[in-house]
């Protein structure tokens, strides 16, 4: 395991991935309404990452023996849980839809994702993204230097268990710096207390990935889409941190309206 630490000046550079991502946000927000589809969110953030300069490191992404990735953002509606390919979909009333954003500028990577609305949602469907954004908050309480990579995903799993959640096995949080995907792998479960030191200087990528039903997943025949087993809905939230000296982590893809 390689844990890269950023220095100030790198620091500064994601700090300026991170807000061009959470500009994308505030862009999706402000189109998402039923009738859209997946593919039009597309190339809204891919055309805003263009106009400031960035690249999106989703798109041509391939990890060995895997199709290249064909968008710019990850549209993943209902029971899909990660990688939704944009497409012809047109989001409906009652829809969630979970957009995952990821920006490269000036070599530095960020990285967000948000579960939204689409329109009125069904009371169940409003208490999992309420429970599922809360348990990145309750991760990010713990993201502190000389805590461990254990309660961060002890954290998660918790909340969510509380509330009767699944939390997925398969994908987790990450390290994310240079490159989209760094060391550490942080699991979104665990036990308090275990697990590498968070130091100073740590750069993750901190993303709940929660199942209103079972935690299970399938991979579609595209070589990406995951969807839940029993085709319940599910929720991902995440934020780019930094681990700092002291106190709070700094949320580098805070929100911005």
């Amino acid at each position: 395991m390689a844990i890269i630490l950023k220095s100030q000046k790198e620091l500064q550079k994601m700090r300026r991935a991170g807000r061009l991502v959470a500009e994308c946000h505030a862009l999706v927000r402000g189109v998402l309404k039923p009738g859209i589809t997946t593919l039009e969110l597309d190339s809204l953030v891919a055309e805003h990452i263009k106009r400031q300069g960035g690249t999106s490191p989703f798109l041509g992404y391939a990890p060995p023996g895997m199709t290249p990735y064909p968008a710019s953002i990850c549209t993943s509606v209902n029971e899909v849980v990660v990688h939704g390919i944009p497409g012809p979909r047109v989001l409906q009333e009652g829809d969630i839809v979970s957009v995952d954003i990821g920006v490269t500028l000036d070599g530095y990577v960020g990285d967000s994702a948000w579960s939204y609305p689409v329109g009125r949602v069904a009371p169940h469907a409003s208490a999992l993204l309420e429970v599922a954004e809360q348990c990145l908050w309750a991760a990010l309480k713990e993201a502190r230097a000389n805590q461990r990579l254990g309660d961060l995903g002890a954290a998660i799993q918790g909340h969510a268990k509380r509330h009767g959640y699944g939390v997925l096995r398969e994908f987790g949080s990450h390290g994310v710096g240079r490159r989209m995907h760094e060391d550490p792998h942080i699991p979104n479960y665990g036990t308090a207390g275990t697990g590498l030191r968070l130091r100073p200087g740590m750069t993750m990528a901190i993303e709940p990935m929660v199942t209103e039903g079972d935690y299970r997943v399938a991979e579609l025949d595209d070589g990406w889409t995951i969807v839940t087993i029993d085709g319940k809905l599910s929720a991902h939230f995440e934020h780019t941190i930094a681990i700092t000296p002291d106190g709070a982590p700094e949320i580098l893809t805070q929100r911005v309206e």
